[in-house]
């Protein structure tokens, strides 16, 4: 499946756009995360960054490196050693490591995308649309206008399909306002939950839906978020 290399990159102007006029005192403000300011959400998405861009830069030439050599004690240092920057240097940060990201990209041709990387154990594609989830999620995370209406509505569906696993089988997610329907598993007819596609998108993010998505009786609890690497889950 060719990437959503545009759409991101998209996402990443508006994500500029979002944090120009941020000053120090909103940086240090906390963000809708628990535990963390909007510092930690920037300074994610920044290393984010760095860490897919690394891993295209590997991938392309035909190796195999990890996200984070340390792991996720690596990636969460990171976070808070770099939360507390001020808002240029976040600005800064951020604006290099995505051009950085950006540039690997645009060295990919249609067959790169297919080359396996650690990320989840699968290949450069599925970064571009981790990156895409990253970046929209994130920014209704740092509580400066963005609400998950505004995400676009294919980059809903994808996430609607990516977080399946968070529902036990045979719940059917039902998007009524793009017509479209998700299967978990293979199990017999379970819970209908029925909303917006951005809805049950930004609900099974557990981020908090503009209008909550509804079922005959109570919502399903959510899982974990989908386990490393993903399962392979059916979509109607």
């Amino acid at each position: 499946m060719q990437p959503p290399v545009a759409a991101v990159i998209e996402a990443h102007r508006t994500l500029e756009r979002l944090v120009a006029g941020l000053n120090d005192q909103q940086v240090a403000e906390a963000s809708a995360l628990p535990g963390w300011s909007r510092g930690h959400v920037l300074a994610h998405l920044t290393d984010n960054a760095r860490m897919f861009a690394r891993l295209a830069e590997h991938a392309l030439r035909g190796e195999l490196v990890a996200g984070y050599d340390g792991g996720v004690d690596e990636r969460n240092a990171i976070i808070e050693a770099t939360a507390g920057r001020s808002a240029a240097e976040h600005r800064a940060q951020l604006a290099a490591h995505t051009a950085g990201l950006e540039t690997s990209w645009a060295l990919a041709t249609d067959v790169d995308w297919s080359r396996p990387v650690t990320f989840r154990n699968a290949n450069l594609a599925a970064t571009v649309f981790a990156r895409w989830r990253e970046a929209w999620i994130h920014m209704v995370d740092l509580e400066l206008g963005v609400r998950p209406d505004d995400w676009p509505e294919d980059m809903a569906a994808h996430t609607i399909g990516f977080l399946l696993s968070r529902l036990p089988a045979g719940t059917r997610v039902r998007a009524e306002d793009v017509g479209r329907q998700w299967s978990v598993g293979d199990g017999p007819p379970g819970t209908v939950v029925v909303g917006g596609v951005r809805d049950l998108a930004a609900w099974l993010a557990g981020r908090t839906p503009v209008v909550s998505p509804v079922a005959a009786e109570e919502l399903p609890a959510l899982g974990p978020w989908p386990p490393h690497p993903p399962q392979r889950l059916d979509r109607l």
